[in-house]
């Protein structure tokens, strides 16, 4: 595996900083008869014995036992965000902070941005929020089916209070992505994509990060139905955008990396994310597989960061 491949396309954390005030959204009146499955309980291999990048904590495996449970077969969308906001009154985290993270091909001409240290293709664009993705002038109409970006854990966990349901952990979501799989490598199998005629996802193809060839369809998001459905009816578990978790994110290992990655992650108070996004390929960012994770601070929101409900049996 290439120093490449091992890196993140990931946007960094949020810096600390203090938002303005926030109006907390009502439990409850969230339903929309999204389509959500049924996914039966049971034992379940999380992780993976022969992990790709290690440092993330892929491994090892280990088996869970999970109640049964319910997930939405669709990332939360523009439409249902929306639908939230306006009920709620309720202000995105990035809407609070008055900026989030774009990547630099999307930037609008005359944004107002700045690249932060250590990922020069991202940009905090003042005014990006899940309504205006890359900026002021920018909008959602064209994209209502497509997952709701710039969405923090904060953000979703809110959300999903709201909608009635709450957010998986890592081991719902691993398993809802397998679609009745427990060996699968990605949640159509383990065919690995290319940059010339397989494409069972959206993610990058080209040289990242100056040129995406866009051979999926798509650049940016797509809309939440694309690309088939794997085995229990779930669309776009991996790629198109990554999804928070409920769990905190910790590298299961006694390494001295471990160590240090375990105790950064703690005092930024980091959630686990999954399935990778548009912007992940395989010579870069190789997170679109099951196994894959990665985890952000709860306050932190970037253009390829949604979510998808999980709810009780």
């Amino acid at each position: 595996m290439s120093p490449a491949a091992t890196a993140s396309c990931c946007a960094p954390n949020h810096p600390r900083e203090t938002a303005g005030p926030n109006r907390p959204a009502a439990p409850g009146g969230g339903w929309d008869e999204a389509t959500v499955l049924s996914i039966p309980g049971g034992p379940i291999t999380v992780g993976t014995d022969r992990p790709e990048l290690a440092m993330d904590g892929e491994g090892p495996a280990r088996r869970v036992v999970l109640a049964p449970f319910r997930t939405d077969a669709h990332a939360v969308t523009n439409r249902r965000f929306a639908a939230f906001a306006a009920a709620t009154g309720y202000r995105t985290d990035a809407e609070r902070f008055g900026w989030s993270y774009v990547f630099h091909l999307f930037l609008p001409p005359g944004a107002r941005h700045e690249a932060p240290e250590g990922a020069p293709w991202w940009r905090k664009v003042e005014g990006a929020a899940w309504a205006c993705p890359e900026g002021p002038g920018s909008s959602v109409e064209d994209r209502r089916d497509h997952p709701v970006v710039h969405v923090s854990w904060n953000d979703a966990v809110a959300f999903a209070a709201w909608a009635g349901g709450r957010l998986p952990s890592e081991a719902e979501w691993e398993c809802a992505a397998k679609g009745g799989n427990d060996a699968a490598r990605f949640p159509w199998g383990d065919t690995e994509p290319d940059d010339a005629a397989t494409t069972p996802c959206n993610i990058w193809q080209g040289r990242f990060p100056q040129q995406n060839t866009g051979l999926d369809g798509f650049t940016g998001t797509a809309p939440v139905d694309s690309f088939a459905p794997n085995g229990f009816g779930l669309f776009n578990a991996c790629g198109n955008v990554w999804e928070w978790c409920a769990d905190p994110f910790r590298v299961r290992s006694l390494s001295r990396h471990a160590k240090a990655r375990n105790t950064a992650a703690q005092a930024e108070r980091e959630r686990v994310m999954k399935g990778g996004s548009y912007l992940c390929h395989r010579s870069y960012c190789y997170r679109y597989r099951i196994a894959a994770r990665s985890g952000r601070s709860p306050d932190t929101s970037a253009g390829h960061t949604g979510f998808r409900l999980a709810y009780n049996g």
